[in-house]
């Protein structure tokens, strides 16, 4: 658990020094470091549901 939360805080840390590093804006940064993550999750939802719907579909033409 240490290290997915130390892995998370880098990510955090990064982000927003990425996003600081090009735009120069704190303001712009933060969103960035708040929205970025918020997007990745819904779309890692919808790539899971279309990986299971994958794998189901090859299960079923295999069986």
């Amino acid at each position: 658990m240490a290290k997915s939360a130390s892995f998370g805080a880098m990510h955090v840390g990064i982000a927003f020094g990425v996003g600081y590093a090009l735009t120069g804006s704190v303001t712009v940064a933060g969103a960035i470091t708040v929205v970025e993550p918020l997007c990745n999750t819904v779309a890692h939802y919808f790539f899971d549901r279309w990986w299971d719907a994958r794998d189901n579909a090859a299960l079923g033409a295999a069986g």
